[in-house]
């Protein structure tokens, strides 16, 4: 257990800096199905069904800031009423994990790690605002004064002062079939979203 702790504090170092996307300002009270985006900013995730399709995926998400680079593996499934996400050390232990349905979600991390692990719902809010379609982000966007803009194989998310905040770019207009790099400007980060297997199927099928 002490080689698994030393292991994930390394690896999670980068993304602790890397996958959250706010500050370490004083948070607000957060309902379970928001994500602080921005410090005092929260945005209502879309529902597991806006995905418009049911997916089983085996995803590598590498975190890198200042030149620092770590990876963590993670299963991701989606069906109309839960998206459920684990995420695992290079050995195969399980880390973390999520379960978001009826608007709630329910976060592990592994004990001793809760300090050095990122928040399971800032890995979930990555995922999604890489794979969820526009239309699902555009209200909850909107709520908070904030943009999702997209182009081909491009996505921009733009905050309330109209600042960009990240840049999404996609190897493939199927963003399953091609890497994704997200890089956020305003904590110098970037993130690779690798599928590395993925099947899919219409919801209700």
């Amino acid at each position: 257990m002490k080689t698994i702790k030393q292991h994930a504090r390394g690896m999670i170092a980068v993304l602790m800096a890397s996958v959250v996307l706010v500050g370490c300002a004083s948070k607000p009270m957060v309902q379970q199905n928001q994500v602080e985006i921005a410090p005092d900013t929260l945005v209502t995730l879309p529902t597991p069904a806006q995905l418009g399709y049911s997916l089983t995926a085996s995803q590598l998400i590498t975190a890198t800031w200042q030149k620092q680079s770590h990876q963590l593996p993670v299963q991701l499934q989606v069906d109309p009423k839960r998206v459920a996400l684990a995420g695992f050390s290079s050995w195969g232990t399980r880390i973390l994990s999520l379960d978001y349905q009826d608007q709630h979600i329910d976060t592990y991390v592994m004990p001793g790690l809760g300090a050095t692990l990122p928040d399971p719902k800032q890995v979930l809010f990555n995922i999604m605002i890489t794979l969820w379609p526009m239309d699902a982000w555009q209200a909850p966007l909107e709520q908070v004064g904030w943009q999702l803009k997209q182009t081909h194989n491009h996505r921009q998310l733009i905050d309330s002062k109209g600042d960009i905040i990240a840049d999404i770019d996609y190897k493939n207009s199927d963003p399953l079939k091609g890497d994704i790099t997200f890089i956020n400007h305003q904590q110098h980060y970037t993130i690779g979203i690798k599928t590395l297997q993925s099947s899919q199927h219409e919801s209700g099928k």
